[in-house]
């Protein structure tokens, strides 16, 4: 199987996240798929966002000014409510702006649903595939809809646009996944990991007992594991790929990173600057994704 290359968010780093034009710049550099978040609005409808709120750098209002602090919940949202929101360009001076500083402003760009992305990317000249990631917060009840609504209305998108097969569903929440392997389990799974979410809450109610995150994975039916990258050691990664388990973590933007975790054996990067990672196979004389013309 060919190496993973996948844009975060489209192509955060390059690009304004999770929008169209991000993830068009994706596919143009040549990627081997895209992740990004999902959020769902009141009147039910998927969308591409990562915050559970509008987050104030990167969203302006209809009056081009800045929000002044977090903004509603997008679950609180109706589609047409949400559409008068500009996500195009990050707030100058903000921790994001200096983080991300070689990102191209796309004035104008707006909150895309699951749906518009998805006929992007069966319309493209190159295949690619989805993985979603399901925001869902245990530990903030309310914040977003319930889990299993979540990944239902996710699947109805995906099997509209006959992409079930080209896409994989991702979460810290395991609840999410639980409910996709009992329900669809033709849907592909991933299971997320980090530090701060190696408990029952966030784990369907698993508890640890100091077992590697990717021994839970099989213990829950999953063969995809998407851990924190600093998380990672060369030994773990060996263990949970010897045990059948692909590891793809997240978020890589440093060339010297994405080279380790090569060398070690990961199945794929997650990646924020997918233009740094082709290069870093290139060098190793890996294939490469094709590009969009």
């Amino acid at each position: 199987m060919s190496f993973d290359l996948m844009g975060h968010r489209g192509c955060r780093g390059l690009r304004p996240e999770n929008t169209l034009a991000g993830f068009q710049h994706a596919m143009a550099l040549g990627v081997s798929g895209f992740e990004f978040d999902i959020a769902v609005t009141a009147d039910g409808v998927p969308v591409l966002y990562h915050d559970p709120a509008l987050n104030p750098d990167i969203t302006r209002g209809s009056d081009h000014s800045w929000l002044a602090h977090t903004g509603p919940a997008i679950s609180s949202l109706r589609l047409d409510q949400l559409a008068a929101y500009d996500v195009g360009r990050i707030r100058p001076g903000s921790g994001y702006a200096a983080e991300f500083s070689d990102q191209v402003p796309v004035d104008g760009a707006r909150i895309p649903t699951l749906a518009a992305l998805a006929a992007l990317v069966a319309s493209a000249p190159v295949a690619v595939r989805l993985t979603v990631e399901l925001k869902t917060f245990p530990d903030r009840p309310g914040l977003a809809v319930a889990p299993p609504e979540m990944a239902a209305a996710v699947v109805s998108v995906l099997d509209a646009h006959d992409l079930v097969q080209h896409s994989m569903i991702q979460s810290f929440d395991w609840r999410s996944l639980d409910w996709l392997a009992a329900n669809r389990p033709d849907v592909a799974r991933a299971y997320l990991t980090s530090p701060r979410t190696m408990d029952a809450l966030w784990l369907g109610g698993r508890v640890p007992d100091g077992r590697p995150a990717w021994q839970l994975v099989l213990e829950a039916g999953g063969r995809g594991w998407s851990p924190a990258y600093r998380s990672l050691t060369e030994v773990g990664v060996a263990a949970a790929r010897a045990a059948g388990v692909s590891v793809v973590p997240w978020t890589v933007n440093r060339p010297a990173d994405m080279a380790a975790l090569i060398d070690w054996g990961v199945d794929g990067i997650i990646t924020d600057r997918p233009d740094r990672l082709r290069a870093v196979l290139a060098e190793r004389q890996m294939g490469l994704p094709q590009r969009a013309a």
